[in-house]
């Protein structure tokens, strides 16, 4: 299962599993947001190639527009997809905070 939506502060929230079946749906959703800043990933289970994909289309759109996206609350495991895939060098990624 996969959603996504806006927090009243304009962050995009997303929850649960963004792969090729619900990458269209993301890509939709954030083409209809103007310039999106945040993504937050508190939920986000698991990303794809496809997901990445969305992710970075709207990068480049964002980027566009003088802007960038910022992916916060990002688990050490989808931290480690964006890594393996040297993504964590076009976006700015902010890990969950350690508790303690």
């Amino acid at each position: 299962m996969f959603e996504i939506e806006s927090a009243g502060d304009g962050t995009i929230v997303l929850s649960g599993r963004l792969d090729a079946a619900q990458a269209r749906k993301a890509q939709e959703f954030l083409d209809g947001v103007a310039c999106p800043r945040e993504l937050d990933c508190t939920r986000l289970e698991y990303i794809s190639s496809a997901g990445l994909g969305v992710l970075l289309r709207t990068q480049k759109r964002v980027m566009g527009q003088g802007g960038g996206l910022r992916l916060v609350n990002v688990s050490n495991h989808i931290r480690d997809v964006f890594r393996y895939s040297g993504f964590d060098k076009i976006f700015v990624i902010e890990s969950i905070p350690e508790s303690g």
